[in-house]
């Protein structure tokens, strides 16, 4: 199985990130601190799609750290253990840093997040959290007050063509119609991700033996995405 499109397009350097200008652009904050290798535990909050994951693996190639992604869905109080036991060894023996990134960190409950709280203050982990939670209401205050919190933005419609553009030139073999380009910046409503799923899907869909018969049109594209093109004009919404 291929790996999925959005992965394949994840940006491996900041010159390639999309949007989060506020964050990323020049002599902001995560652009600074990635530039001068000193990195903190933080918090990021934003909603679907928007690059947090993408941002943390920035960060942790940024010094050159272990990046271990931990899902609040999925683990418990047991498996964070875990993941510190070995940050600790890691560090000791072989003095290389563990960047932890826990998506959906709003998951865990408050013995879960208690569990991190010895090792971010000692360093033993940097921890990055992604929430699209007010972290204020989902997140301890002791952790939080150990980490910064950084306040992500749903990607503009300028940012999310930017983005399609890229994802269609994975498929050289086909034509995409502007009119299914336009939906689906509408249906992924700044949601790279959904987005680039969504080109995915469209492209599978067309598999004849001439480039004509591998056009992507705007049918197509609602067809794949199972939602009727609506047009408006957002001035009136």
């Amino acid at each position: 199985m291929s790996t999925p499109l959005a992965d394949r397009l994840r940006p491996k350097t900041i010159k390639e990130y999309v949007g989060q200008d506020h964050l990323l652009g020049p002599s902001k904050p995560i652009r600074s601190m990635i530039e001068n290798r000193k990195i903190h535990s933080m918090i990021l909050w934003g909603p679907p799609g928007c690059g947090k994951t993408s941002i943390a693996r920035l960060i942790a190639q940024s010094v050159d750290s272990i990046f271990i992604p931990f899902s609040a869905v999925t683990s418990g109080v047991k498996e964070v253990r875990e993941v510190i036991a070995d940050a600790r060894q890691r560090k000791d023996f072989f003095k290389q840093e563990t960047l932890l990134f826990i998506d959906e960190i709003h998951r865990f409950n408050k013995s879960q997040q208690d569990a991190f709280l010895p090792a971010v203050e000692d360093g033993t982990i940097t921890l990055i959290g992604a929430t699209t939670e007010n972290p204020g209401f989902e997140v301890n205050a002791p952790l939080i007050s150990r980490s910064h919190v950084y306040v992500l933005k749903q990607l503009e419609d300028i940012e999310m063509m930017k983005i399609i553009k890229r994802s269609v030139k994975e498929y050289p073999d086909h034509l995409f119609e502007k009119k299914a380009l336009d939906h689906i910046v509408m249906y992924a409503n700044g949601d790279a991700r959904s987005a680039m799923n969504a080109i995915e899907l469209s492209a599978s869909m067309c598999r004849g033996e001439s480039r004509l018969a591998r056009t992507v049109t705007l049918q197509i594209a609602e067809e794949a995405l199972q939602q009727k093109s609506l047009y408006y004009d957002k001035k009136f919404i």
